[in-house]
């Protein structure tokens, strides 16, 4: 905290700046959403806003992909780094260089200095997530890439704008290297857009406000989340709390991959270390070290008090430290494309440390994240390239209080199944099928979400599929006593002829080739032999559930129709399981 301030902060003041600037962030995403080209900015909403202060610190974030936002400060860093002497009013920034403040190569962001009266007062930042950066599939996003170079083009912090006039060999540069220029072109004048909506807004605040109040309550924000971190942490019991996840494999190898997490509690502080996990991969799963950050922060953000604001005071009383050729804090050149599946499973094994701190504010693990479906190739009738990046947004686990939702972003993100009649429209496929998964729920008091599944059947020749998908051997796990969602599964040509694929896998598709995924479901939370005989009976009525399911999960006895559930006789059926399981507890 900055002790030296002696402006007094007045309460309605703050709390209206407070407000304003969370309005700011939320009308910038909102700009993006309405100006936007591409199908994954526009309707699955994969792009961040914020805004940050003259030192690059975020003080206020949208309701957007929250996974990107905890990766800003090391954005601005760079940012700052290099430009910070030479910025002048009407200056614009990119990158999207892992290795150099990024994440993957598909997301690129975009920074836009505020000044005032010649002034550095601010900066506004939008992350986007392209459809194509170029590389060696459509997309610019496979599994199966084995180095930074083959996934398209690397941008270091570079000044995209100069005094308000664009840089045109840095735009032909990138304009050149993809495969769907209009897409990626609009998608960068809609990140322009929303970053001079922050730049205007802020200009207001200055004006109404004046420049050294303004500043003041900038930070006395960060002063104030840091505290309300600070608090919810001392009220949590010192010590360390470990656990460890898995992803399935690279997309090369199958060895079960380790996430381990220590989440220590020292006072009002915390440190998150994931010494032990896994070396860095052949495959391009690797997570950027800033997103194993924002990864981890956000974890702990989730199980703080709704009060506590989302800036970068916030980050203040949390420290985390990943080991160096890791792949949580890989080297160059190391593949990173497909990193968000890392980033999800830091969320998992995160949460699960938590659940041993503060079991009231976690949810068991959700489907593993989201399962991106990425199709690209040339549509038959205007020979024109496309590309489709589809990512299906599932489950949630159990909570200690409620069941799990299903067909919803998972919650390290804030983003959209794609609508089948944008799909079918924009794209030679047809969906034959988007339905909830029956029996695909972890069982437990509170059961988890269902799992999704949608099946293609491609409508063109010589298309390039990829997926990537995780959970088909590590299930979602449960908490406090709930059972494991059941894994996911990729089936090509489903029927008579149908194949099993692997989870992460690249390769050509001819027409009417038919692709399907079965999302895992949630994990439960607590003694599914508890679960309430009336939800149970809901989820029948509902086809979430089967009989069977129902029978011997929960211990159900059905009437003589077969049907309803004869609730004496279940409860009786239920208190024997528990006995015996009791027992069996017992005696080993």
């Amino acid at each position: 905290m900055n002790k030296g301030r002696t402006m007094q902060v007045d309460p309605i003041t703050f709390a209206v700046l407070k407000s304003g600037l969370d309005t700011i962030v939320d009308e910038m995403a909102a700009t993006v959403m309405r100006t936007a080209r591409s199908p994954i900015v526009r309707d699955v909403l994969d792009y961040s806003a914020s805004l940050c202060d003259r030192n690059g610190q975020i003080l206020s974030q949208a309701k957007t992909v929250a996974l990107h936002l905890g990766a800003v400060p090391d954005a601005m860093d760079e940012i700052i780094a290099r430009f910070g002497g030479s910025m002048r009013p009407g200056d614009v920034f990119i990158l999207n260089d892992p290795y150099a403040g990024g994440m993957h190569l598909p997301d690129i962001f975009m920074v836009k200095p505020i000044f005032a009266a010649e002034r550095l007062q601010g900066y506004a930042v939008v992350v986007a997530h392209h459809c194509d950066m170029g590389g060696r599939v459509p997309g610019s996003n496979a599994a199966d890439s084995t180095e930074i170079y083959q996934e398209g083009l690397r941008i270091p912090p570079s000044r995209l704008y100069a005094g308000g006039e664009p840089d045109l060999t840095l735009y032909g540069i990138i304009k050149a290297n993809v495969r769907v220029p209009d897409l990626v072109m609009g998608d960068l004048d809609a990140q322009l857009a929303a970053c001079t909506i922050g730049e205007r807004e802020i200009g207001r605040l200055l004006a109404r406000y004046g420049e050294t109040d303004l500043h003041a309550y900038f930070d006395a924000l960060l002063d104030y989340g840091e505290a309300l971190t600070r608090k919810g942490i001392a009220a949590w019991p010192n010590g360390t709390y470990r656990f460890t996840d898995y992803i399935d494999g690279d997309g090369f190898s199958a060895e079960p991959i380790p996430i381990c997490c220590a989440v220590t509690v020292d006072g009002d502080s915390l440190v998150v270390d994931f010494d032990g996990s896994s070396p860095q991969v052949r495959g391009a799963i690797n997570a950027t070290f800033s997103f194993t950050k924002s990864s981890a922060y956000l974890s702990i953000r989730c199980a703080l008090s709704q009060e506590v604001p989302n800036n970068a005071g916030v980050y203040r009383a949390i420290t985390v430290r990943a080991p160096g050729h890791s792949i949580l804090n890989p080297d160059m050149p190391a593949p990173v494309a497909a990193r968000a599946l890392t980033g999800y499973r830091v969320v998992d094994a995160v949460l699960g440390a938590l659940a041993q701190i503060a079991p009231e504010k976690v949810m068991a693990a959700g489907e593993g994240g989201n399962t991106v479906v990425a199709i690209g190739g040339y549509d038959p009738d205007t020979a024109e390239p496309f590309i489709l990046v589809d990512m299906i947004n599932g489950a949630w686990g159990g909570r200690w209080n409620k069941d799990g939702v299903e067909g919803i972003t998972n919650p390290a993100q804030n983003m959209s199944n794609l609508p089948v009649e944008t799909l079918e429209a924009r794209y030679p496929l047809q969906m034959e099928e988007y339905a909830l998964r029956p029996d695909s729920c972890g069982a437990g008091e509170f059961r988890g979400g269902i799992g999704l599944v949608r099946q293609y059947r491609i409508l063109a020749d010589d298309m390039i599929l990829q997926v990537r998908a995780d959970r088909t051997r590590t299930l979602p796990y449960g908490l406090f006593g709930g059972e494991p969602g059941a894994p996911s599964r990729n089936i090509l040509n489903p029927g008579e002829a149908a194949e099993a694929l692997p989870g992460k896998f690249t390769r050509t598709a001819v027409r009417d080739t038919v692709i399907r995924h079965e999302q895992a479901g949630g994990g439960g939370f607590g003694d599914p032999l508890r679960r309430d005989l009336g939800a149970i009976a809901e989820d029948l009525r509902g086809g979430k559930v089967t009989p069977d399911f129902a029978a011997s999960k929960h211990g159900v006895v059905f009437g003589d129709d077969g049907r309803s559930i004869d609730q004496e006789r279940s409860e009786v059926r239920r208190a024997e399981l528990r006995q015996a399981r009791d027992h069996e507890g017992m005696t080993r």
